[in-house]
């Protein structure tokens, strides 16, 4: 007998491809290019409308289909987010909590369906994963290596099926490349095909290529309202804040006179994969103004290292900050560009999926931080912009709240396939035909596992589209935010008199959503799971 969720799946799936046009319920199966980065946050995306960066490739996509501005992920880190995407599942049942867990590829995931339906898949770039994908995941893999299985950007090292390289170039450019290359010359033209093009890029150490280096030198980026941040009245951040994040690491500053010298073991690895000339041409593009920054260490007007994290340290962090990571997400925006343009030489533009997403937001700033994994906006939410033609209209910003755990069962549905009952995730199909289920979710649920040296506790919470309600565990603390009063998250609202039915509703909500994604005690014991 068919199980209740199966049928209830089905009936969902026979209701979205209805929602769906004419033009939309195809014979022929489309493509799916899954380009994917590191670390992006929303904000330095134009089709996000902040006016800090254009990206117009990127925004290319959201113009000729949708930019999702409610997007949010599960668990604001590497690889938990990218587990979360391949299973449908969060965290605790996909077992990747933290990055310190193993990668289960023998679970379902959506490639490995894909490929039953007579997809063929394939992945090129940052994995991040241990151990690499297991037999049926992909037909076709390489995967960046080395340095933490993190990858690097300059002369980048792969894992294939066959063993270990080396490609000469930079990480972005090389991974562009060689999907371009399984596109062009080793899939079957006859089968509808799956890439994961996936960057190490914009993630630390920042290095962009030396072809941007001459950007934005002479430009000063408005800060973040939260960049002096002093955490009032939300003592848990300030004690917890992450003594290896903030402005003070992973930014473009050596000796001048002696560049490589200055440098410390683990950040000569990285430069020693240049070229001489590659390396020649960085340290001088920054030679002027680190010889400007070192003078200024002498007057007294900056601390060594941004240590005394003084306003002047701040502000002048953030800009070197800022331009590093605005000039490698160009380099990104560029490769997009790239694969936009191969499918549109290729006439397969008409008949592929794409989209372009992040593993989560970050912190480009706010609350003087250079990281992810809390549950304020920067760490929760993530990019999703997605192109269909003829299914989605263009230029569509839908409102539905979504998740990474989405993306599976909307790619199943999308090749016509019933998603696996296990997926937690709804298939977007639906709400990209503009014709959103007035039963869609109304808030969605976060959890953090990790608390190594980055010094983040261990929370979860709730968000619908106004409230959120932090719950840091560990300690028993939680805090409160209206988002539409106070969307920079610096008033906790928690013991205010006035938000008491508010808390008593999201407490509530959080009890329902844990119970309804089968969350465990166990998940909130330490040691966990």
């Amino acid at each position: 007998m068919m199980q209740r969720r199966s049928f209830i799946r089905i009936g969902a799936m026979a209701a979205g491809m209805a929602g769906l046009s004419a033009h939309a319920v195809r014979a022929k199966k489309p493509n799916i290019l899954f380009i994917f980065s590191d670390d992006h946050a929303q904000r330095t995306i134009g089709a996000y409308g902040s006016g800090l960066h254009n990206t117009p490739n990127i925004d290319r996509i959201a113009e000729e289909g949708a930019v999702f501005k409610n997007s949010f992920c599960c668990n604001s880190i590497c690889q938990p987010s990218r587990a979360a995407i391949l299973t449908g599942k969060h965290s605790h049942l996909n077992g990747m909590m933290d990055n310190g867990n193993a990668w289960d590829g023998t679970q379902k995931v959506f490639t490995r369906e894909l490929k039953k339906a007579g997809y063929q898949t394939a992945l090129r770039g940052k994995w991040h994963m241990v151990p690499a994908p297991s037999k049926g995941e992909f037909d076709s893999w390489e995967i960046l290596d080395g340095f933490g299985h993190q990858g690097c950007y300059y002369k980048p090292i792969f894992l294939g099926e066959d063993g270990e390289f080396e490609k000469d170039g930079y990480s972005t450019d090389v991974i562009t490349d060689r999907a371009i290359e399984w596109m062009e010359r080793d899939r079957d033209p006859n089968k509808p095909f799956l890439m994961m093009c996936q960057y190490k890029a914009p993630h630390v150490p920042r290095m962009p290529h030396v072809r941007y280096l001459d950007r934005y030198k002479d430009v000063e980026f408005p800060e973040p309202e939260t960049l002096l941040d002093d955490y009032e009245g939300r003592p848990h951040l300030a004690k917890h804040w992450m003594p290896v994040g903030g402005m003070d690491s992973a930014l473009n500053i050596f000796d001048p006179d002696d560049p490589m010298g200055s440098l410390n073991k683990a950040q000569k690895k990285y430069f020693q994969r240049m070229t001489k000339e590659e390396s020649e041409a960085y340290f001088a593009a920054y030679e002027d103004e680190n010889r400007d920054y070192y003078q200024r260490v002498k007057k007294g007007e900056l601390s060594k290292n941004g240590r005394k994290k003084t306003v002047a340290d701040k502000k002048y962090r953030y800009q070197r900050f800022i331009k590093d990571y605005l000039r490698i997400v160009e380099g990104v925006d560029d490769n997009v560009g790239r694969l936009l343009q191969w499918l549109d030489d290729n006439g397969l533009a008409e008949n592929t999926i794409v989209v372009y997403s992040s593993d989560q937001d970050y912190f480009t700033g706010e609350h003087y931080m250079a990281e992810k994994r809390w549950m304020y906006e920067q760490g929760l939410r993530m990019p999703f912009v997605i192109r269909w033609p003829g299914v989605i209209k263009p230029g569509s910003q839908p409102e539905a709240m979504i998740q990474n755990i989405d993306y599976a069962p909307t790619f199943l549905e999308a090749a016509g396939l019933v998603p696996p009952r296990e997926m937690q995730g709804r298939s977007l199909l639906p709400v990209l035909a503009g014709k959103t289920p007035k039963d869609w979710r109304k808030s969605v649920y976060y959890h953090y596992y990790a608390h190594g040296k980055h010094n983040v506790p261990r929370h979860d919470g709730v968000r619908t589209g106004r409230f959120k309600l932090m719950h840091f565990y560990t300690d028993d603390v939680f805090e409160l935010y209206d988002l539409k009063e106070d969307p920079n998250e610096v008033k906790n609202l928690i013991n205010d008199p006035e938000y008491k039915s508010v808390r008593m509703k999201l407490e509530k909500e959080l009890n329902r959503l844990r119970k309804h994604y089968d969350v465990p005690e166990k998940a909130f014991e330490t040691p966990y799971l």
